[in-house]
């Protein structure tokens, strides 16, 4: 009886043991998640869980169990549910959507109504949209508040709808991307910014064996880079006090100034500010907040210095933007930053922009949102033109952008080519932590195809000579149809054109075209060019008009005759007779001069339209070439007949 007391004892003393572990590392992990150390709350909440399920064997209760004094242990104030959800949302913030998934789906949605909103979204990161799709819409029928969630879920389903189009596009094979392997390791590796041609910055939270107390703190590193080899990662010289995390960092085109952000974590709330430096020798200064561009109570963060080095541009949830994260931005004189403006609600969402960046050579600002439809966590998003002058922002698409989060954007590209030598950060394939990535886009040449066909029977005309020029007028290509009619060229880029058409017997044709409204598209099919036979007899000008008994033209003639400027000007070698008529009111004499000083005025007004005089010339035929009778049989007058008499025709006599 006495070994099954001792053994009884034995058993109630380990579940105590077990309960107080348990209880410990409740604590532990309450007080962790407090502080916003996610990583080491995640673990201690996995040991409750574990030592819990131990405890629970066989049946027995550890919390039902009091065998002597307690121990001193912090108290636990978590629920079971409490606890499950907490866990969820430590991967969560880790970026760990795999381990957050089976918590989210045990949380309890009536407790937690956001658990369900974010099992949505680890559904969708985790590349399984149907079910993403299915949560969010069992989120919003389920979800009574009207606020960003709401909205969020609204967003997520049109972006569901987006990625399924995206993972279609039949141009993917351009895009090279792949992990910057010579850069990254071990811990994370992003915000790359060039320091010259051949330096690059980045932030990295790789183990430094020099900082045993903080191995893994972001530090600010430079190596030189050169068609994807890294040499020589070294430290940046650049002060770093205890307990700091700094990177994220940008240079003024002089060199001598550097902006870097430092944040601190305190009870679970980070604050970051942005501090700049002065370069002296091969290492920087202290770093010193910048006043202008850090507010109380709020964070600055993402400094990105424009190449002019006028602007500075950057990230911050400070008062007056429109929610979350806004991009601002402040006038600079090397280290010398005026007031911060928001960029306005065209760039800015009610969630959070972050990271900008300007491309200088196509004119583009580029930065990172997540409250825009796109492919999941962070976009890149490119808005063109100056800082005051800025278009809607458009999402790059994949594979530019993924279904985690891309942020932090440098791009060495051309004028047309924004996506060609890019390095950007994403973890979209990493368990946690962000990465560098190298993007290469490949631009093919434009293919342009158009066809020239007779204006009355539409058949296609072959071995017309085609010339292509630009708005300055310069001819870039000259081409003949084939036997459909066809014609082809290519080109770097859709631009403004004017296709222009001649074949003997015809008169020329032209057409101005700018391209497909889509400018990724690589082909395009421009309108038919269309030629009218040049006839043998004259052609009537409609709608030419003269004061009475005079030549003078009136001025509702002239669209008629700018329509026969644009004719001689497309069909330059050309010559024509320029004829009046009249009907047989008045002599004969008194109708030859009338119609002769007429045709003069038509020719001069051509002249005055740049028209050579050498190709024209004027004819008056007077009453001598009716084209309908002037009387009736019965010797009435016909006014109709004579109106069609009155007339002003042109006709081809020489090319």
């Amino acid at each position: 009886m006495k070994k099954l007391t001792t053994g009884l004892l034995a058993i109630v003393c380990m579940l105590t043991a077990h309960a107080q572990f348990a209880n410990d590392y409740l604590a532990a992990a309450d007080k962790y998640y407090a502080n916003g150390d996610y990583y080491s709350a995640a673990q201690y909440y996995e040991k409750y869980l574990a030592d819990k399920s131990k405890g629970n064997k066989a049946g027995f209760n550890p919390y039902e169990v009091s065998a002597g004094p307690k121990r001193n242990a912090p108290a636990a104030a978590s629920s079971p549910a409490q606890v499950i959800f907490n866990l969820a949302e430590s991967y969560r913030q880790l970026h760990y959507h795999e381990k957050a998934l089976p918590y989210y789906e045990q949380a309890d949605k009536k407790q937690f109504p956001l658990a369900a909103f974010h099992l949505a979204s680890t559904l969708k990161a985790l590349g399984r949209y149907e079910e993403a799709a299915a949560a969010f819409q069992n989120f919003t029928a389920a979800y009574t508040a009207t606020d960003l969630y709401s909205a969020a879920a609204e967003r997520e389903l049109k972006s569901l709808d987006y990625i399924k189009e995206q993972l279609q596009r039949k141009d993917i094979n351009k895009y090279t991307v792949q992990k910057a392997a010579s850069l990254n390791g071990e811990g994370g590796t992003y915000a790359p910014a060039w320091l010259n041609d051949e330096t690059l910055l980045f932030t990295s939270t790789r183990p430094d064996a020099n900082d045993k107390n903080k191995p893994n703190s972001n530090r600010i590193y430079q190596a030189s880079y050169n068609n994807g080899a890294a040499g020589n990662v070294v430290k940046t010289q650049i002060p770093q006090g205890k307990d700091v995390q700094q990177g994220v960092v940008a240079v003024t085109p002089t060199g001598n100034t550097l902006f870097l952000t430092r944040w601190e974590i305190a009870k679970g709330k980070k604050t970051s500010a942005i501090y700049s430096s002065t370069k002296s020798g091969d290492s920087w200064s202290e770093p010193i907040a910048v006043a202008n561009l850090n507010s109380a109570g709020s964070n600055s963060q993402q400094p990105y210095v424009m190449p002019d080095g006028k602007h500075l541009l950057f990230s911050s949830d400070r008062p007056g933007g429109q929610g979350g994260f806004d991009l601002w931005m402040a006038e600079l004189n090397e280290a010398t930053v005026g007031a911060a403006v928001n960029m306005g609600s065209s760039i800015n969402s009610a969630w959070d922009e972050q990271a900008p960046s300007y491309h200088a050579a196509s004119n583009s600002l580029v930065f990172s949102s997540n409250g825009r439809v796109g492919m999941g966590g962070f976009d890149f998003y490119y808005s063109n033109g100056g800082l005051n002058s800025l278009t809607e922002p458009t999402n790059f698409g994949y594979p530019v952008n993924s279904i985690k989060d891309d942020i932090y954007f440098v791009s060495k590209g051309s004028p047309t080519n924004i996506l060609e030598a890019v390095l950007f950060s994403s973890d979209r394939d990493a368990a946690c932590c962000l990465e560098l990535f190298s993007l290469n886009k490949i631009k093919l040449p434009k293919q342009i195809t158009g066809r020239v066909i007779a204006c009355d029977s539409k058949q296609a005309l072959a071995g017309v000579n085609v010339a292509i020029t630009d708005a300055n007028n310069k001819t870039i290509a000259q081409k003949t149809t084939d036997a459909s009619g066809t014609y082809s060229f290519s080109m770097d880029e859709f631009e403004m054109l004017k296709a222009s058409a001649s074949q003997k017997g015809y008169f020329a044709g032209s057409i101005n075209f700018s391209g497909p409204a889509d400018k990724e598209a690589d082909t395009y099919n421009s309108p038919d060019i269309c030629l009218n036979i040049i006839p043998e007899e004259a052609i009537r000008l409609d709608n030419v008009y003269y004061d009475f008994n005079k030549a003078t033209l009136q001025p509702e003639s002239y669209p008629s005759l700018d329509t026969l400027v644009n004719i001689l000007k497309e069909n330059p070698s050309i010559l024509i007779e320029l004829a009046a008529h009249t009907d047989s009111k008045g002599s004969d004499e008194y109708n030859q001069n009338l119609s002769q000083a007429r045709a003069k005025s038509v020719v001069d007004y051509l002249i005055s339209k740049g028209i050579d005089k050498a190709r024209l010339l004027p004819k008056g035929y007077g009453e001598t070439m009716p084209v309908a009778d002037n009387e009736n049989t019965d010797g009435s007058d016909n006014p109709e007949g004579r109106q069609r008499n009155r007339r002003t025709e042109f006709k081809v006599i020489g090319k």
